[in-house]
């Protein structure tokens, strides 16, 4: 019985060294890329700071439309950018996928398992259709998206804590639950998504066991029931991790209105720096998110990628989920 010849490398076992690996180069300019995209992100809030309080408040006309220009070419500059980097980005990802799907079709690179093993077959299906896309597309955001996400946070929260000390205190209000609850949450979705990845090989094999013997339909019934309990359990996580960190921001902007609006009745700040705090908690909403979405997507990619490994490296480890 033939048995696939290995004509790459073994895969790395861990995600980011497959990316590392296999896209580098590109790594370090999608990393420029995020770099000059985060560093004009406090931009905006200083211009619609100055535009309040000090073009506004003095009646200077020219003023005011120069920092709206400003305004509007700042935001023309930072999107072009992100448009660029998002378009570079699954520029990256999309080889990957088509570098794996070429590994396993191509190649037939599923070391050490026999060809004609009909289980392989449907672990192969599951591996090109389903599997690949997901790794592949991770490539693309592994290293630039926490860059970009991060720096954006750190420019924001640093530009709003010199506008206002006391937001040293309301910026951790507002991360902290959310560095005990995330976490949490993500490891019960790990678990499923790699209970899922099993049970879909199983699917995959049975239906491509039915080419040469009977579908076992009952079998295969109770399979895709449990896929479906699986995916649900996976939902019910996502979107209650969703709604615990919108409920988070929104209580922060609560609490920068009703502090910033009691410190300008007295006087203590002006009425712009409430705007400006106000839009950055706004700002700091969907980079947080996004960053949480990549930790989430880097710890079931990591899943994924564990088993897919395993498979192409002829292993036949019990994957860690």
């Amino acid at each position: 019985m033939a048995v696939a010849k290995r004509e790459t490398l073994p895969l790395p076992r861990t995600i980011m060294g497959y990316v590392l690996r296999t896209s580098g180069l590109h790594q370090l300019a999608l990393a420029a890329l995020s770099i000059a995209v985060f560093a004009l992100s406090a931009v905006p809030l200083e211009l619609q700071r100055r535009i309040v309080n000090d073009a506004i408040g003095s009646g200077a006309v020219r003023t005011i439309f120069v920092l709206a220009l400003a305004y509007a070419g700042v935001a023309l500059l930072e999107q072009s950018l992100k448009l660029v980097l998002n378009i570079y980005r699954a520029w990256v990802s999309e080889s990957s996928v088509r570098n794996l799907r070429r590994m396993l079709h191509v190649q037939g690179a599923v070391a050490a398992i026999e060809l004609q093993s009909v289980q392989t077959t449907g672990i192969e299906i599951a591996m090109i259709v389903d599997e690949a896309q997901p790794i592949g597309g991770f490539v693309g955001i592994s290293l630039s998206e926490p860059l970009l996400q991060g720096g954006i946070l750190a420019s924001v929260i640093g530009y709003m804590i010199y506008l206002e000390s006391w937001m040293a205190v309301l910026c951790p209000l507002f991360f902290v639950p959310q560095l005990v609850f995330v976490p949490l949450m993500q490891w019960a979705i790990n678990r499923r998504a790699a209970a899922r990845i099993r049970t879909l090989r199983e699917v995959s094999s049975g239906i491509a066991s039915a080419v040469v013997s009977t579908l076992d339909v009952p079998a295969e019934s109770e399979r895709v029931d449990r896929v479906f309990a699986l995916n649900m359990g996976i939902y019910k996580f996502k979107y209650s991790m969703n709604l615990a960190m919108n409920l988070m921001y929104y209580f922060s902007v609560a609490a920068a209105l009703g502090v910033g609006g009691w410190f300008a009745v007295e006087g203590r700040i002006e009425v712009g720096t409430v705007v400006a705090v106000v839009s950055g908690l706004g700002k700091l909403n969907d980079p947080w998110g996004d960053f949480v979405n990549w930790g989430r997507e880097l710890s079931v990619v990591g899943v994924k990628y564990r088993l897919f490994a395993d498979v192409v490296n002829g292993l036949d480890a019990e994957p860690r989920g």
